[in-house]
């Protein structure tokens, strides 16, 4: 802001709430007319340049405010946008999160001289699967494991080889996961740019705050335990990097992001016994299941989404157990719900005499594939044995099914 702005008319005091709701507000209006915009522009041929022109100088305005928002570290705003958005338009809340995650993990390094850089915030979720749980104090003691893991994210193929990365040596739990906020991983991205490009050793006070400590557990000294963890790190690389850049042809950008696929799967074959290595003093009695390597917030969500979908079938397997029927008899009833301000998705699973052995809800994103998500859980319920699957285009405030049709995959 330019040091001569002309003063501003003293006003009356406004609660800071207040602030608050009013910029929220103004954010989720901008993404919705910028979805609109957007949704406007498809198909149409050139000539409607002034709606172009409008829509693209809104999403400049919006990029301000979150921007503003993000260097004021003022979350309340950006929350309260987006949910402001996910109750008024599907599409505009899915753009306004996107802006707002993309601006929190990615931070632009312009300097003088050299090329303009770009650091970003990315983390590879793996579910681990042991005997009794892991230990948190039992993680990160092998150093030399941690730097082979940190060298193989470039030798595997994961980031450009002209790509800076650094890793935390920390495995998060989803609650520490959760409790950084967006201008807290904004900072986070600032504090390892830091470490990248100092000389000098200084403290990092975003980062360390962001490892508070995994929440306590209760698995038994015997207990068969699956658990979340991400691992976090963070790449600084050339804007223009063609290592990043996927093609614009169809068939050309398949077979990138295949390849790309192809990369970290065997990756996660050759760096498995180093992440059991920093996760254990005893790797060998490690299982890991790696989620795909995304940014911040993509990584997240994979997460979420997986452990909601492991506690539907632990869900399932006990409703059978409990009702003693076999998964080849049971009819199940799949669809999405309104629950009070929430949008789930719900399975009903009936006896042969059609008797409700349960009924399991899963959380749904209002913005989420709901195709996707229906195939998700059917694939899910076919592995477990159930054949006889029906889709409910919905289901009603009294809990039952409408227009059900049955599955076809």
């Amino acid at each position: 802001m330019p040091k001569n702005k002309r003063p501003v008319p003293r006003k009356s005091a406004v609660p800071p709430q207040e602030d608050d709701d009013v910029l929220a507000q103004q954010l989720a209006d901008l993404a919705l007319a910028v979805a609109a915009g957007e949704g406007e522009g498809e198909g149409e041929g050139e000539g409607d340049n002034g709606a172009d022109a409008a829509t693209a100088a809104r999403d400049l305005e919006l990029a301000r405010l979150v921007r503003n928002a993000m260097r004021k570290k003022n979350d309340d705003v950006l929350y309260g946008a987006i949910e402001r958005a996910r109750y008024s338009d599907a599409l505009a809340y899915r753009l306004l999160r996107e802006r707002i995650e993309e601006a929190a993990g990615t931070v632009t390094l312009r300097r003088d001289s050299g090329p303009e850089m770009e650091i970003d915030a990315f983390a590879l979720p793996v579910f681990v699967h042991s005997t009794g749980g892991l230990k948190e104090a039992d993680g990160f003691n092998d150093g030399e494991a941690f730097d082979a893991l940190v060298a193989s994210i470039k030798q595997g193929g994961l980031e450009s080889p002209d790509a800076t990365v650094v890793m935390i040596s920390h495995a998060y739990d989803l609650d520490e996961v959760d409790a950084i906020t967006y201008s807290h991983l904004n900072d986070m991205v600032r504090d390892a740019a830091g470490s990248m490009t100092e000389k000098k050793l200084v403290a990092r006070p975003a980062l360390e705050r962001s490892m508070s400590g995994w929440a306590a557990t209760h698995f038994g000294p015997a207990d068969t335990a699956v658990e979340l963890r991400f691992l976090l790190g963070f790449a600084m690389k050339r804007v223009d990097d063609p290592f990043y850049a996927a093609p614009e042809d169809d068939a050309a950008a398949d077979a990138y992001f295949e390849a790309r696929m192809a990369r970290y799967r065997a990756w996660t074959v050759q760096a498995g016994p180093l992440v059991k290595r920093c996760l254990a003093r005893d790797p060998a009695a490690l299982e890991l299941h790696f989620l795909y390597q995304d940014l911040f917030y993509g990584a997240k969500e994979q997460g979420v989404a997986e452990l909601a979908m492991l506690q539907m079938i632990s869900d399932v397997n006990a409703a059978l157990e409990e009702g003693g029927v076999a998964a080849a008899e049971v009819r199940a009833v799949i669809g999405p719900a309104a629950v009070e301000d929430e949008v789930v998705m719900r399975v009903n699973l009936s006896d042969p005499a059609g008797v409700l052995l349960a009924s399991l809800e899963k959380p749904l994103d209002v913005a989420a594939d709901l195709q996707g998500e229906l195939d998700d859980v059917c694939d899910a319920l076919a592995a477990l044995g159930i054949v006889s699957m029906w889709v409910a285009a919905r289901f009603g405030e009294d809990g039952q099914p409408l227009e059900a049709t049955l599955y076809q995959a």
